[in-house]
């Protein structure tokens, strides 16, 4: 029966199922014929350009709905402002960038859509409409129109999806484990029972056990390969799974035929091992999803919340999304900066470490402009919102977040260059060597193992071993292996890699950029010298009154001098400037330079670092200098680097004096001060278009941008939440030395890699010919394979080499 490709889909379909296009073209069903000539009548041809070689699913299933139908199903996703409405969107079948290009297109062309963004990494589309001009049964039903199928994004319900689909892997995870770990033992039986004697019917028996424990291996825990096999079928296309499911089914297929007619030997230990192994690089990669799912939308449940708002003489809290500009909002201690504004009344010190990267909190009063992120340390003020929460600084991360391209490349897709054609050419081999053998009888070339048995079974004999003993176990295991070690080596580090494909990426990065505080430093702010003219027992008193992190810093450097307790009264805290006492019927002052200088108290300050001035019946009688605290490990961190040959640059939003005390300690010659979440984005942005491949290092949302730009992100494991979430690896110890280890992890693993490729495809250039040749019989085919496969971990384990653990 002929076969045909579909003009829309690409998939190909029997005769029986054609249906006939106007000019020609072929449809396997209604709804892509449908499609077809939509996008044809829109002048949309160019989608099938951009889609290549890449198939869609078919459109024989596509949703119409009414506006009423949704209204109440839809009523909770969304937004309404005066008419203006947005939604998000996930849109079924985008397979690839051409599908997103049509879905843009199609809504851009709809009328009322004001805005359509779709986020290529998990489909998710954001739309906004005009209400009165277009309704959102209309914009689904263009959507359903074009092919695809979109509904409500919960990211509740994406977690249960991934929740689902991570039991079910797990489930067939352990299956595979059991079956393996039992039926490796009955080999070891059946080998040793080669060599020292075993009766017939035990060896039966041990071949059906063996059957019985391989079968669900293949079947159940192994389902995946063989649909990843249907798809590179119809997309005329191999993969690994193509690679996988054809090496063990035709050893299952030949094991199963030498068990029942009890001729030749039985290979379901091969089947099980390729098969369970492999499947652990697909578990993690549905966990690393489980882990990565949606992380801008817990940025933003961060900062979506209500704001207290100074209404007349009362203060009343609103939905953040309700404040609009010359809105006077109220912070207390402790409150987050949501809004941008310009404080009007009132002064506090702010935590802007977050945020800008600012090691020291940072003192606002009248006309001080506020940044959303920041965080109230101490004192009340009132302030004026300059831009709705949409065109504030948080919600700008937020959507630079959503718009960052994210596509980095898979640890498999070296092995998958080169399986691509391997599980065809091994087939096509195979199938010639059986010809020569069958029909020229090896051209007088006589097999000194097959001499006794007719010239089918040995034509079918030699060809299986070609078959087992190129079976693409080693070549399978090549990757998933060494990273499955390298892995492991880093969770015993304290080292999170969130997705193994992050470990061959991370090795290839040739640039690493430091955020500096709470990464290179501790964040922690430390005494570096002092000066005092006056008791320290009263010093300490006094510093320690304030919870500001200056005084806390002071208070706790001194609190291993005191010798007695002295006692202040009348203790009055100043927001953001410093503490008033009375000693000894006298005034004592502790606090900045300015609030010395408002007491008519003359300082000379130290440009280069933060200080802390006490003055007492109105002199000056004691200065400390203090700084952030370099981590212990940082300068081994970046010595290590550095061999490597890899360049390095420091970023912070801290001050310029600050930051180069730091880059001079540490020996680094390329560094900028004083720097916006947006510009670290840039900075990242212009190093990888000079070519260069970027690992970024922070801890804070004010990396999470640069992070998403750069190829690897990692994040110190005290970061924010969002930095955690959006990093693709995680020092749980908060020590540098940990970030030496992963580079030196990631290095080691693709090294193995590679020589885990590199002796695959050796081995099968020397065995294979060996095996057409009948010099290799399907027992020690078998042998080899495994022999090859134990090379392959045991070269992989040496990655652990040099580790803790």
């Amino acid at each position: 029966m002929a076969k045909f490709k579909c003009s829309h889909c690409k998939l190909s379909f029997d005769e029986n199922s054609m249906i006939d296009g106007t000019q020609g073209q072929k449809f396997c069903c209604v709804g892509c014929q449908s499609v077809y000539e939509i996008l044809h009548s829109n002048g949309l041809d160019e989608f099938y350009a951009r889609l290549g070689k890449n198939s869609l699913n078919p459109a024989n299933n596509l949703k119409k709905t009414t506006d009423e139908a949704i209204k109440n199903l839809y009523k909770n996703y969304v937004k309404n402002e005066n008419g203006i409405c947005k939604i998000s969107l996930v849109i079924e079948g985008i397979h690839c960038s051409a599908c997103i290009w049509l879905n843009e297109k199609v809504l851009f062309s709809t009328k009322g859509i004001l805005e359509a963004s779709i986020n290529a990494t998990n489909n998710k589309a954001t739309i906004v409409w005009n209400d009165d001009e277009v309704k959102l049964a209309e914009i689904l039903n263009k959507i359903s129109q074009i092919g695809y199928n979109a509904y409500a994004y919960d990211a509740s319900r994406q977690e249960a999806v991934l929740d689902a689909k991570r039991r079910e892997f797990y489930i067939k995870l352990l299956v595979g484990v059991f079956c393996v770990m039992n039926i490796m033992w009955i080999a070891i039986a059946q080998y040793s029972g080669y060599f020292l004697g075993m009766d017939k019917s035990v060896r039966d028996i041990l071949n059906f056990a063996e059957f019985i424990l391989a079968t669900p291996v293949l079947f159940y825990t192994g389902g995946a390969f063989f649909r990843g096999y249907v798809v590179a079928f119809k997309t005329k296309m191999p993969n690994m799974d193509m690679l996988i499911a054809t090496g063990a089914s035709l050893a299952y297929i030949y094991s199963v035929w030498a068990m029942f007619s009890r001729q030749g030997e039985v290979y379901f230990d091969s089947v099980a091992m390729i098969i369970t192994f492999v499947f652990v690089g697909k578990f993690l990669e549905i966990l690393s999803k489980k882990r990565a799912n949606d992380t801008v939308d817990s940025l933003s449940s961060m900062v979506i919340s209500e704001v207290l708002v100074k209404v007349g003489d009362e203060c009343v809290y609103k939905d953040i999304n309700e404040i609009k500009v010359g809105d006077t909002l109220v912070l207390k201690a402790g409150d987050k900066v949501l809004i941008d504004g310009v404080i009007a009344s009132g002064e506090a010190s702010f935590d802007y470490s977050r945020i800008s990267g600012e090691s020291v909190p940072v003192f606002a009063g009248k006309k001080d402009e506020l940044k959303s992120g920041a965080i109230c340390l101490d004192g009340y003020v009132e302030y004026v919102a300059s831009a709705e929460f949409k065109n504030s600084l948080l919600n700008k991360i937020i959507t630079m977040l959503e718009n960052a391209n994210l596509k980095k490349p898979h640890i498999e897709q070296f092995a998958n260059q080169i399986s691509a054609k391997f599980s065809l050419t091994i087939i096509f081999i195979a199938i010639l060597t059986f010809i020569f053998w069958y029909f020229f009888g090896g051209f007088g070339f006589i097999s000194p193992f097959l001499q006794d048995v007719n010239s089918f079974e040995r034509a079918l004999i030699i060809s299986i071993s070609v078959v087992v003993i190129a079976c693409p176990c080693a070549l399978a295991l090549a990757t998933p292996v060494s990273t499955l070690v390298g892995l492991g080596v880093g969770l015993k580090n304290r080292i999170i890699f969130k997705e193994t494909r992050i470990i061959e990426t991370l090795a290839k990065c040739d640039t690493v950029v430091f955020d500096k505080t709470g990464t290179l430093t501790k964040g922690i702010l430390k005494v570096d010298d002092f000066s005092a003219s006056f008791d320290l027992n009263v010093i300490f008193a006094i510093a320690n009154t304030s919870k500001h992190p200056v005084s806390v810093a002071v208070a706790k450097f001194l609190s291993d001098k005191i010798t007695q307790k002295s006692t202040i009264t009348n203790v009055k805290e100043i927001a953001a400037k410093g503490v008033s006492a009375v000693y000894d019927d006298k005034i004592l002052l502790a606090g900045s330079a300015r609030f010395m200088s408002e007491n008519g108290i003359l300082v000379s300050e130290n440009a280069t670092t933060t200080s802390y001035f006490i003055a007492f019946d109105k002199k000056l009688v004691a200065t400390f200098s203090l700084s952030d605290e370099i981590r212990e490990s940082a300068n081994e961190c970046i010595s290590v680097i550095k061999a490597l040959n890899l360049g390095v640059y420091m970023l912070s939003g801290d001050n310029k004096n600050a930051v180069k005390i730091v880059a001079d300690k540490l020996g680094i010659k390329d560094y900028k001060a004083e720097v916006l979440p947006d510009f670290k984005a840039q900075f990242v942005k212009d190093l990888q278009a000079q070519g260069k491949r970027i690992l970024m290092v922070g801890d804070g949302i004010n990396d999470t941008l640069a992070m998403s730009y750069a190829e690897v992100g990692v994040c110190m494991g005290s970061g924010a939440d969002v930095s955690l979430e959006r990093s693709d690896v995680v020092l749980l110890s908060d020590d540098l030395v940990a970030l030496k280890q992963a580079i030196l992890i990631s290095k080691r693993t693709l090294n193995a890699i590679k020589q885990n490729l590199a002796f695959s495809l050796i081995y099968n250039a020397l065995t294979i010919p060996l095996a057409i040749l009948g010099l290799i019989i399907p027992l020690f085919a078998a042998i080899s394979m495994s022999f090859s496969s134990v090379i392959v971990v045991l070269n992989s384990l040496r990655i652990k080499k040099g580790f803790n653990g």
